[in-house]
């Protein structure tokens, strides 16, 4: 899949507003072991307004979760989509996979409140959750709290900049 043609504007809007009130393009992937839950808030996304990326799985296949969190951090990290949401079995391989792309801030939540605060402390642009650890309706009040908050900046700001500054160190 090559990369897609966006609207620099639609990009900017929502990274301005950060919330649920301006349209976002939404990447999601999963593996095998967190595709309905892929699909049901892949559904839920596009309900809110949300365009969504689709990068697979497209079954319940047995498939490797790195494909897609790496799919997924790419799709994010190149400006092809706002934000991503990954799902595998735990929600943390396919996080460790998407945080190998530069630029990702890939982060495993189980609930609504760590959700927030990945926004809200460390400007995650990629959510991940395990399907076989949190139900669809925790899974889903995880994502809405998600898309709601906002990167506060402050004290925050620097620790985030520090992340950044890893995605070079092994070149150095």
């Amino acid at each position: 899949m090559g990369p897609l043609d966006l609207k620099n504007w639609h990009r900017s809007a929502f990274q301005s507003a950060g919330s649920l009130g301006v349209m976002a393009i939404i990447a999601v992937g999963a593996d095998h072991a967190g595709y309905v839950l892929k699909e049901r808030l892949a559904a839920e996304l596009r309900d809110l307004g949300h365009e969504v990326l689709d990068l697979g799985a497209y079954s319940t296949d047995r498939v490797d979760y790195p494909d897609y969190g790496a799919a997924v951090g790419h799709a994010v990290s190149g400006g092809d989509a706002d934000l991503g949401v990954c799902v595998c079995g735990s929600g943390i391989g396919i996080a460790m996979a998407a945080n190998k792309v530069p630029g990702v801030r890939a982060a495993t939540v189980h609930d609504a409140t760590s959700a927030r605060l990945t926004r809200q402390h460390n400007d995650a642009n990629v959510l991940c959750l395990g399907e076989r650890l949190t139900g669809p309706e925790v899974a889903s009040e995880a994502l809405r709290a998600w898309l709601e908050a906002e990167f506060e900046g402050g004290r925050h700001a620097g620790r985030v900049a520090k992340l950044s500054d890893l995605d070079g160190w092994a070149e150095s």
